[in-house]
């Protein structure tokens, strides 16, 4: 059984984690599979949008016993090859052009929730549940930290890295870790047209926006300032603008 399924609908690539037995948990192997299948998404330009789910009752819960044996076992060196690993899957969504949809249902823990928080955009059902609770076994929610850091405030962070608990979809929505929250008997069909929304806006207007925004990160005001120009300046120059004011002109002709 494949570890990873892989469907497309119109312009939108579906990537299901399919480890339901083991609550979808992350391992070596998913990881890689995640990483090779979003570069082949990146590559194919006919996408709009990918979305990220889990197969079963859970979205994702972190790591499987397996793992956490051998990150018990391992070396330091080894399990700081294991920890970039992760991290180049996480770092590889926000390089992937269209945007990355997470849709969340049952539990979404620890990896599972780095996994959720790493993507562009999440969207739950109303009984999801997310938390980083690391911490209650020694450990660390390291590699999400540089995003979660983005997507809420320092003292919220703080206590959600640090104080381990679970928290429902209203609340991660309401911290800036949810986009959406839908009804669970409508979930799917939400998710379908939320996703489908890329078909009718231009692509390359998304995919600029999507690196500008990232791109910013770290920059001063005057040098994010100076790549806004830039990126303006760019999307004048694509095909999808031309049109796209041509046909403004023309209806208003």
């Amino acid at each position: 059984m494949s570890n990873l399924l892989i469907a497309n609908s119109g312009t939108v690539r579906t990537l299901t984690l399919n480890r339901p037995e083991k609550r979808n948990a992350l391992n070596a192997e998913l990881v890689e599979e995640l990483k090779a299948t979003l570069r082949d998404a990146d590559a194919d330009k006919s996408l709009r949008a990918i979305v990220i789910r889990g197969a079963g009752k859970d979205f994702c819960s972190g790591a499987d016993l397996e793992s956490l044996r051998k990150v018990s076992e391992s070396s330091y060196e080894e399990n700081l090859e294991d920890a970039r690993s992760l991290a180049e899957l996480f770092a590889l969504i926000r390089r992937v052009g269209i945007p990355v949809i997470a849709a969340v249902h049952g539990r979404a823990l620890a990896g599972g929730c780095g996994l959720a928080t790493a993507c562009d955009l999440v969207i739950a059902t109303e009984s999801a549940r997310f938390g980083y609770p690391e911490v209650k076994i020694g450990f660390v929610p390291a590699i999400v930290m540089a995003f979660l850091r983005r997507n809420v405030s320092e003292k919220r962070a703080f206590e959600i890295a640090t104080h381990g608990f679970e928290f429902s979809a209203a609340e991660a929505e309401r911290l800036g870790l949810v986009n959406h929250v839908l009804p669970d008997e409508s979930f799917d069909e939400g998710v379908a047209k939320f996703a489908a929304f890329y078909e009718n806006v231009s692509r390359s207007a998304v995919v600029l926006s999507k690196k500008l925004l990232y791109d910013m990160d770290g920059l001063s005001f005057d040098d994010a300032m100076e790549a806004g120009a830039k990126a303006n300046a760019e999307a004048r120059m694509s095909e999808d603008c031309k049109k796209g004011i041509a046909k403004f002109l023309n209806r208003n002709s």
